[in-house]
């Protein structure tokens, strides 16, 4: 039950066995719960770290258990902090990401300068790719903006991935949440993870990138038209800086086969979350939608599922009830 706070199922059980009897020690914790002394020797341990235990003043040197309601709340605290400042270091690693790479976007089509490539056109880009998929060694790191991915697109990686699962590469991909709803993409994300790659979603993405062997990476010269072509790098500052902002996406992403997480307390998905966000800080529809990887519609039916939720006549009343609702 409280696996998704950092216990596991012995933890936990010994976290209830001190709760039903705080008195009793750790030979008791053994008998009553059939569990070796240094299983409830390690749950103690974890307990004390996630600070549901402390020290009795009655008894010195033991130990009693804190109630639920006050640990899991500082548990849920401290997990909300280290969400914010993960989100603060990914906000400062695009940043970096995106100064670096515009450093290299005057390049000449064909040339390299300083390690850097210039990739025109979708040609040029996918003989490239054929020919980093064929040089990659030991993982790939992709991430995949834009919700529901082009059919050519899915048709072109397939081989490619293929071949690179077969010989023992570690394949991770980052999609937005919005492709669960995309037949071809979903089915697509699901045959690479029955093939061995590892598939995860989040509401919105950094722009698109692929990252071969933490050495090399290919990143499109203007995200917003990725058919104009690409930069290939493998300058070692800019290539860790993206592989610095894939790993930090990566932690906050859900498995392809796991259902939404739901933020505590609100009720809302982490994508209804992040739409609630993008239109109080200002986005019009469509740019939240470009954001999310859905179309203009589905954040107007969203919004209108949010707004009957807070019982609000209009989006502004909306923006304040989610407010005072702490949602925002």
């Amino acid at each position: 039950m409280l696996a998704v706070l950092g216990l596991d199922t012995t933890t936990e059980a010994v976290y209830s066995g001190m709760l039903a009897d705080p008195e009793g020690g750790v030979d008791d914790l053994c008998r009553r719960l059939a569990l070796p002394e240094t299983s409830v020797r390690e749950a103690l341990d974890r307990l004390a770290d996630l600070q549901l235990l402390r020290a009795s003043r009655d008894v010195a040197g033991a130990l009693r258990p804190v109630s639920p309601a006050l640990g899991l709340e500082l548990i849920l605290r401290r997990q909300e902090e280290d969400l914010r400042r993960r989100q603060q270091e990914l906000a400062l690693s695009k940043a970096a990401a995106a100064l670096a790479v515009s450093e290299y976007a005057a390049l000449t089509p064909g040339t390299t300068a300083d390690g850097a490539e210039r990739l025109l056109g979708l040609d040029a880009i996918q003989a490239k790719l054929e020919v980093l998929a064929e040089e990659v060694t030991r993982e790939c790191l992709s991430v995949m903006p834009g919700g529901a991915q082009s059919q050519a697109s899915l048709d072109a990686s397939r081989a490619l991935d293929a071949g690179a699962m077969a010989r023992g590469v570690d394949l991770l991909t980052l999609y937005q949440d919005s492709v669960r709803n995309d037949a071809p993409t979903f089915e697509y994300a699901h045959w690479m993870t029955e093939t061995g790659g590892e598939v995860r979603t989040c509401p919105t993405l950094p722009p698109r990138m692929l990252i071969f062997d933490r050495e090399v990476a290919v990143v499109p010269i203007d995200p917003a038209n990725t058919r104009l072509g690409a930069l290939c790098t493998r300058e070692p500052g800019i290539v860790a800086s993206l592989v610095a902002l894939f790993d930090q996406t990566w932690q906050t992403g859900v498995p392809l086969g796991a259902d939404q997480p739901q933020e505590s307390g609100s009720g809302l998905t982490s994508g209804e979350q992040e739409l609630l966000k993008l239109l109080a800080a200002g986005l019009t529809d469509d740019a939240a939608g470009k954001r999310l990887g859905v179309s203009v519609r589905t954040v107007r039916r969203l919004m209108a599922a949010l707004m009957e939720r807070l019982d609000a006549s209009s989006r502004f009343e909306a923006g304040l009830k989610a407010a005072q609702r702490g949602w925002l």
